[in-house]
């Protein structure tokens, strides 16, 4: 691996002191120490006063570059403009850092997660360990899903990269493409993972990188419609009909379960909202969510 800056790319949406705070949390990092750092901070279209805040808190500094998106593209679209500015640097670093803009890492996070991609010479994709034990898998029926992982620190093979804190590599993301932006949220590092793994690339958690997403950045209703509505989109990509249809049997049983027995509904569960992503997916919609949804 080449000695360059460490490239982190950070999408952000209203909410700049978080945004400022995530860069901070970079900058801490022992491998910033060594290498550098340069920050491509991708504003969706925040509100007027939230983007304003941002430029004031981030724009004055060096290692910070701030690209402004004159609408929500959501963290696909907001993903493929940090990358794109990543990739135009021919000179730049051979692995990338994604993360969305309200994360806390361990100060040896970035050092245990990039070591360890590197020295896998197929790995395409990393990602860092939220610390729930677990592992990323994609379930030809449920899409992606975790499930209990090896508790030993180090690299161990996943189906697809979180999007808590994920890692890059250039000539991966050369070669397979960038997000399919038609996602907007959720299902997209699946979908990019499984493109991938077609073309002879690996995917692995970095057991002991320890990174934590402060909060859920939107409301419930646009997490489940937008799990949902993408699940399927993805079951449906990769499995086939039979199992979507499958998985669409099953969606209906757990809207129907979580409504007539509401202690057994899990965190995040808005009928509405999963049965319109239901919706929507019979009807081929993709992008944002509706309106009606929206936090």
């Amino acid at each position: 691996m080449r000695t360059t800056p460490v490239t982190v790319i950070v999408v952000h949406w209203n909410q700049p002191d978080a945004a400022a705070a995530t860069v901070d949390e970079f900058r801490a990092q022992t491998a910033v120490a060594s290498r550098g750092l340069r920050v491509i901070v991708v504003d969706n279209c925040s509100r007027a006063a939230e983007r304003e805040r941002l430029h004031e808190l981030l724009a004055g500094s060096a290692d910070v570059e701030i690209v402004d998106h004159e609408f929500n593209s959501g963290f696909s679209g907001g993903a493929n403009a940090g990358l794109e500015r990543w990739l135009a640097d021919e000179e730049g670093s051979d692995w990338a850092l994604l993360c969305p803009h309200d994360v806390a890492l361990d100060p040896d996070c970035v050092e245990l997660l990039l070591t360890a991609a590197a020295a896998e010479p197929m790995a395409g994709l990393a990602c860092a360990d939220v610390g729930d034990g677990h592992i990323p898998y994609i379930d030809p029926y449920f899409g992606g899903i975790t499930m209990p992982g090896d508790p030993t620190p180090g690299w161990q093979p996943a189906d697809y990269p979180h999007g808590t804190l994920m890692a890059l590599r250039r000539e991966c993301v050369a070669e397979v493409g960038l997000f399919d932006e038609s996602f907007f949220a959720y299902c997209e590092e699946a979908d990019l993972a499984l493109r991938a793994r077609d073309a002879g690339w690996t995917c692995g958690l970095v057991r002991g990188a320890r990174v934590q997403n402060v909060h859920l950045g939107s409301s419930v209703g646009v997490v489940d419609y937008l799990q949902q509505r993408n699940t399927l989109r993805l079951v449906r990509r990769w499995s086939g009909r039979y199992h979507v249809l499958i998985r669409l049997l099953i969606s209906i049983g757990q809207v129907v379960g979580g409504v007539v027995r509401p202690g057994s509904a899990p965190l995040v569960f808005d009928p509405r909202a999963r049965l319109l992503g239901m919706r929507d997916f019979v009807l081929g919609r993709s992008g944002p969510p509706p309106p009606t949804i929206r936090s």
